[in-house]
Protein backbone atom coordinates (compact mmCIF):
# COMPACT_ATOMS: atom_id res chain seq x y z
CA UNK A 1 0.00 0.00 0.00
CA UNK A 2 1.52 3.12 -0.98
CA UNK A 3 1.80 5.94 1.44
CA UNK A 4 -0.03 9.42 0.92
CA UNK A 5 2.37 11.89 0.12
CA UNK A 6 2.80 15.67 -1.01
CA UNK A 7 5.26 16.83 -4.46
CA UNK A 8 6.82 19.99 -4.22
CA UNK A 9 8.49 20.93 -7.36
CA UNK A 10 12.03 22.61 -7.18
CA UNK A 11 13.07 24.55 -10.38
CA UNK A 12 16.46 26.51 -11.08
CA UNK A 13 16.25 29.51 -12.16
CA UNK A 14 19.68 29.53 -14.50
CA UNK A 15 19.94 25.92 -15.14
CA UNK A 16 16.25 25.28 -15.56
CA UNK A 17 16.70 21.83 -13.94
CA UNK A 18 13.68 20.63 -11.75
CA UNK A 19 13.62 18.69 -8.99
CA UNK A 20 10.56 16.88 -7.20
CA UNK A 21 10.64 17.38 -3.10
CA UNK A 22 8.35 14.00 -1.76
CA UNK A 23 6.70 15.02 2.08
CA UNK A 24 4.71 12.65 3.34
CA UNK A 25 1.24 14.15 4.91
CA UNK A 26 2.27 13.09 8.29
CA UNK A 27 5.33 15.29 8.36
CA UNK A 28 3.20 18.10 7.22
CA UNK A 29 1.30 17.85 9.95
CA UNK A 30 3.47 17.39 12.68
CA UNK A 31 5.24 20.49 11.30
CA UNK A 32 1.57 22.27 11.08
CA UNK A 33 1.37 21.33 15.03
CA UNK A 34 4.58 22.17 16.13
CA UNK A 35 4.21 25.41 14.69
CA UNK A 36 0.71 25.77 16.43
CA UNK A 37 1.83 24.83 19.11
CA UNK A 38 4.91 27.28 19.22
CA UNK A 39 2.41 30.13 18.59
CA UNK A 40 0.28 29.11 21.71
CA UNK A 41 3.43 29.49 23.98
CA UNK A 42 4.70 32.54 22.41
CA UNK A 43 1.03 34.23 23.15
CA UNK A 44 1.50 32.92 26.74
CA UNK A 45 4.72 34.33 27.38
CA UNK A 46 4.13 37.38 25.76
CA UNK A 47 0.89 37.46 28.24
CA UNK A 48 2.77 36.24 31.33
CA UNK A 49 5.04 38.68 30.75
CA UNK A 50 2.70 41.23 30.46
CA UNK A 51 1.03 40.53 33.53
CA UNK A 52 4.15 40.35 35.34
CA UNK A 53 5.24 43.92 34.49
CA UNK A 54 1.58 45.14 34.62
CA UNK A 55 1.82 43.66 38.54
CA UNK A 56 5.45 45.44 38.80
CA UNK A 57 3.94 48.92 37.83
CA UNK A 58 0.80 48.89 40.22
CA UNK A 59 3.29 47.65 42.97
CA UNK A 60 5.51 50.45 42.10
CA UNK A 61 2.71 52.55 41.95
CA UNK A 62 1.67 51.40 45.58
CA UNK A 63 4.92 51.61 47.19
CA UNK A 64 5.42 55.11 45.98
CA UNK A 65 1.69 56.15 47.92
CA UNK A 66 2.66 53.89 50.55
CA UNK A 67 5.96 56.38 51.11
CA UNK A 68 4.06 59.32 50.72
CA UNK A 69 1.56 58.83 53.42
CA UNK A 70 4.03 57.08 55.54
CA UNK A 71 6.20 60.56 55.09
CA UNK A 72 3.37 62.64 55.81
CA UNK A 73 2.39 60.67 58.86
CA UNK A 74 5.75 60.95 59.89
CA UNK A 75 5.32 64.85 59.59
CA UNK A 76 1.90 65.14 61.62
CA UNK A 77 3.30 63.19 64.37
CA UNK A 78 6.65 65.90 64.49
CA UNK A 79 3.85 68.68 64.26
CA UNK A 80 1.41 66.78 67.25
CA UNK A 81 4.81 66.50 69.23
CA UNK A 82 5.78 69.88 68.75
CA UNK A 83 2.26 71.43 69.58
CA UNK A 84 2.10 68.75 72.38
CA UNK A 85 5.75 70.06 73.64
CA UNK A 86 4.59 73.62 73.63
CA UNK A 87 1.18 73.47 75.44
CA UNK A 88 2.83 71.29 78.14
CA UNK A 89 5.54 74.37 78.30
CA UNK A 90 2.65 77.00 78.65
CA UNK A 91 1.12 74.59 81.50
CA UNK A 92 4.18 74.46 83.29
CA UNK A 93 4.75 77.91 82.83
CA UNK A 94 1.12 78.54 84.31
CA UNK A 95 1.74 76.43 87.17
CA UNK A 96 4.80 78.38 88.35
CA UNK A 97 2.82 81.64 88.19
CA UNK A 98 0.12 80.54 89.83
CA UNK A 99 2.76 78.75 92.95
CA UNK A 100 4.25 82.26 92.60
CA UNK A 101 1.44 84.75 92.98
CA UNK A 102 -1.55 82.64 94.25
CA UNK A 103 -3.59 83.31 91.41
CA UNK A 104 -6.70 81.12 90.86
CA UNK A 105 -9.28 81.30 88.68
CA UNK A 106 -12.97 81.33 89.56
CA UNK A 107 -15.89 80.38 87.25
CA UNK A 108 -18.57 82.70 87.18
CA UNK A 109 -21.84 81.04 88.41
CA UNK A 110 -24.44 80.66 90.60
CA UNK A 111 -23.57 81.32 94.13
CA UNK A 112 -23.91 77.11 95.27
CA UNK A 113 -21.81 74.74 96.66
CA UNK A 114 -21.21 72.89 92.78
CA UNK A 115 -20.00 75.90 91.19
CA UNK A 116 -17.15 76.39 93.40
CA UNK A 117 -15.29 73.04 91.67
CA UNK A 118 -15.02 69.48 92.94
CA UNK A 119 -15.79 68.15 96.19
CA UNK A 120 -12.94 65.50 96.33
CA UNK A 121 -9.50 66.42 94.83
CA UNK A 122 -8.12 64.00 92.27
CA UNK A 123 -5.12 61.95 92.61
CA UNK A 124 -2.99 64.35 90.57
CA UNK A 125 -4.02 67.60 92.38
CA UNK A 126 -3.69 65.58 96.03
CA UNK A 127 0.51 64.64 95.12
CA UNK A 128 1.02 68.47 94.24
CA UNK A 129 -0.54 69.83 97.01
CA UNK A 130 1.14 67.23 99.43
CA UNK A 131 4.14 67.84 97.23
CA UNK A 132 4.08 71.73 98.16
CA UNK A 133 3.20 71.75 101.56
CA UNK A 134 5.65 68.90 102.63
CA UNK A 135 8.87 70.79 101.05
CA UNK A 136 7.20 74.47 102.25
CA UNK A 137 6.62 73.23 105.88
CA UNK A 138 9.93 70.54 106.25
CA UNK A 139 12.72 73.58 104.73
CA UNK A 140 10.53 76.01 106.05
CA UNK A 141 11.30 78.17 103.37
CA UNK A 142 9.64 81.40 102.04
CA UNK A 143 7.72 81.50 98.73
CA UNK A 144 11.07 82.90 96.43
CA UNK A 145 13.55 80.24 98.43
CA UNK A 146 10.93 77.85 97.89
CA UNK A 147 10.44 78.04 94.06
CA UNK A 148 14.35 78.48 93.76
CA UNK A 149 14.69 74.64 95.75
CA UNK A 150 12.20 73.54 93.86
CA UNK A 151 13.72 74.54 90.75
CA UNK A 152 16.93 73.09 91.53
CA UNK A 153 15.67 70.08 93.11
CA UNK A 154 12.43 69.04 91.17
CA UNK A 155 13.57 69.07 87.81
CA UNK A 156 15.08 66.22 86.20
CA UNK A 157 19.04 67.18 86.27
CA UNK A 158 20.96 63.88 86.26
CA UNK A 159 21.12 60.83 84.31
CA UNK A 160 19.24 57.75 86.29
CA UNK A 161 21.46 55.09 85.07
CA UNK A 162 25.26 54.97 83.84
CA UNK A 163 25.30 53.75 80.67
CA UNK A 164 25.26 54.34 76.99
CA UNK A 165 22.86 55.96 74.84
CA UNK A 166 21.17 53.75 72.24
CA UNK A 167 18.01 55.10 71.25
CA UNK A 168 17.12 58.61 70.84
CA UNK A 169 13.76 60.57 71.17
CA UNK A 170 11.68 60.97 68.45
CA UNK A 171 10.94 58.99 64.62
CA UNK A 172 12.39 55.84 64.51
CA UNK A 173 11.97 52.39 63.13
CA UNK A 174 10.34 49.69 65.56
CA UNK A 175 12.73 46.59 65.91
CA UNK A 176 9.91 44.59 66.11
CA UNK A 177 7.35 45.30 63.66
CA UNK A 178 9.81 47.34 61.05
CA UNK A 179 7.64 50.11 60.36
CA UNK A 180 7.86 54.00 61.42
CA UNK A 181 7.24 54.77 64.90
CA UNK A 182 7.24 57.85 67.08
CA UNK A 183 9.41 56.85 70.42
CA UNK A 184 8.52 59.19 73.08
CA UNK A 185 12.17 58.44 75.70
CA UNK A 186 15.66 57.50 75.22
CA UNK A 187 16.88 54.48 75.89
CA UNK A 188 20.15 53.84 78.11
CA UNK A 189 22.19 50.80 77.31
CA UNK A 190 23.79 48.71 80.56
CA UNK A 191 23.94 45.42 81.94
CA UNK A 192 21.08 43.40 83.82
CA UNK A 193 20.97 44.97 87.36
CA UNK A 194 22.78 48.05 87.34
CA UNK A 195 21.11 50.82 89.73
CA UNK A 196 18.49 53.35 88.74
CA UNK A 197 18.05 56.52 89.96
CA UNK A 198 15.71 59.01 90.43
CA UNK A 199 16.49 61.95 88.37
CA UNK A 200 14.60 64.89 90.60
CA UNK A 201 12.67 64.77 93.97
CA UNK A 202 9.01 64.14 93.55
CA UNK A 203 6.65 60.89 94.90
CA UNK A 204 6.16 57.97 93.08
CA UNK A 205 3.02 57.67 91.94
CA UNK A 206 3.49 54.15 89.85
CA UNK A 207 5.21 50.78 90.54
CA UNK A 208 3.80 48.22 88.58
CA UNK A 209 3.65 46.16 85.63
CA UNK A 210 2.45 47.69 82.97
CA UNK A 211 1.81 46.10 79.25
CA UNK A 212 4.99 46.57 76.74
CA UNK A 213 6.74 48.89 79.54
CA UNK A 214 7.52 45.93 81.97
CA UNK A 215 8.37 47.26 85.14
CA UNK A 216 8.22 50.48 85.32
CA UNK A 217 8.10 53.18 87.62
CA UNK A 218 6.67 56.81 87.22
CA UNK A 219 7.47 59.39 89.31
CA UNK A 220 5.38 62.93 90.20
CA UNK A 221 8.04 66.14 90.48
CA UNK A 222 5.14 68.45 90.36
CA UNK A 223 4.06 71.32 88.15
CA UNK A 224 2.98 68.86 85.74
CA UNK A 225 6.60 67.15 85.60
CA UNK A 226 6.97 63.59 85.04
CA UNK A 227 9.45 60.75 84.46
CA UNK A 228 9.51 57.35 83.33
CA UNK A 229 11.38 54.54 84.22
CA UNK A 230 10.49 51.24 82.42
CA UNK A 231 12.05 47.53 81.52
CA UNK A 232 12.95 47.12 85.38
CA UNK A 233 14.25 43.99 86.50
CA UNK A 234 13.24 44.68 90.10
CA UNK A 235 11.71 47.96 92.09
CA UNK A 236 13.33 49.83 95.43
CA UNK A 237 10.77 51.64 95.48
CA UNK A 238 6.25 51.53 96.34
CA UNK A 239 3.67 53.83 95.14
CA UNK A 240 3.56 57.10 97.04
CA UNK A 241 6.57 56.99 98.49
CA UNK A 242 8.85 60.05 98.49
CA UNK A 243 12.73 59.96 96.60
CA UNK A 244 15.17 62.42 96.20
CA UNK A 245 17.28 62.97 93.52
CA UNK A 246 19.53 60.28 93.09
CA UNK A 247 18.08 58.06 95.20
CA UNK A 248 17.65 54.17 94.01
CA UNK A 249 14.70 53.30 92.66
CA UNK A 250 15.32 50.07 90.80
CA UNK A 251 17.57 48.61 88.77
CA UNK A 252 18.24 47.45 84.83
CA UNK A 253 16.38 44.53 83.38
CA UNK A 254 14.55 43.32 80.22
CA UNK A 255 10.80 43.25 81.22
CA UNK A 256 8.38 43.86 78.44
CA UNK A 257 9.33 44.53 75.24
CA UNK A 258 12.89 44.66 74.74
CA UNK A 259 15.62 43.09 72.45
CA UNK A 260 18.49 43.70 75.26
CA UNK A 261 18.72 45.04 78.48
CA UNK A 262 18.33 48.84 78.91
CA UNK A 263 16.45 51.27 80.56
CA UNK A 264 13.69 53.28 78.73
CA UNK A 265 13.40 57.04 79.90
CA UNK A 266 11.22 59.71 79.91
CA UNK A 267 10.54 63.34 80.51
CA UNK A 268 6.74 64.38 80.22
CA UNK A 269 5.09 67.92 80.95
CA UNK A 270 1.68 67.74 81.49
CA UNK A 271 1.45 64.50 79.94
CA UNK A 272 3.00 65.05 76.81
CA UNK A 273 6.63 63.32 76.05
CA UNK A 274 9.46 65.90 75.50
CA UNK A 275 12.63 65.66 74.50
CA UNK A 276 14.97 64.16 77.50
CA UNK A 277 18.13 65.07 76.27
CA UNK A 278 18.28 68.49 77.59
CA UNK A 279 17.90 67.14 80.96
CA UNK A 280 20.51 64.82 80.55
CA UNK A 281 22.87 67.13 79.20
CA UNK A 282 22.84 69.29 82.15
CA UNK A 283 25.11 66.57 84.02
CA UNK A 284 27.95 65.62 82.44
CA UNK A 285 28.35 63.04 85.51
CA UNK A 286 26.23 60.41 86.62
CA UNK A 287 25.81 61.41 90.38
CA UNK A 288 25.79 58.07 93.09
CA UNK A 289 24.49 58.99 96.25
CA UNK A 290 24.66 56.04 98.95
CA UNK A 291 21.69 53.46 97.70
CA UNK A 292 18.46 53.15 99.63
CA UNK A 293 17.48 49.29 99.71
CA UNK A 294 14.60 49.74 102.41
CA UNK A 295 12.15 48.61 100.11
CA UNK A 296 13.10 45.91 97.68
CA UNK A 297 10.19 44.92 95.67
Amino acid sequence: MKQEYFVVVLAHSLRGRLRRVHIPHQAVYITLALALFGCFSLFGFVASYARMAWKVANYNALRREADQLRTRYQNLQKVVSQTNEQLASLEVFANEVQVAYGIKQKLEGPPDISSEGKLAPSFADSVADYNYLRTANNLGLGTRAYRRFQFENAQPSIWPVDGRLMGAFGERTDPFSGEGAFHKGVDISAPVGTAIRATADGIVVFAEMESTFGRLVKINHGNGVETYYAHLSRFYVQTGQDVRRGELIGAVGTSGRVTAPHLHYEVRLGGAPVNPYRYLAKSSLFQQPVANTDFPF
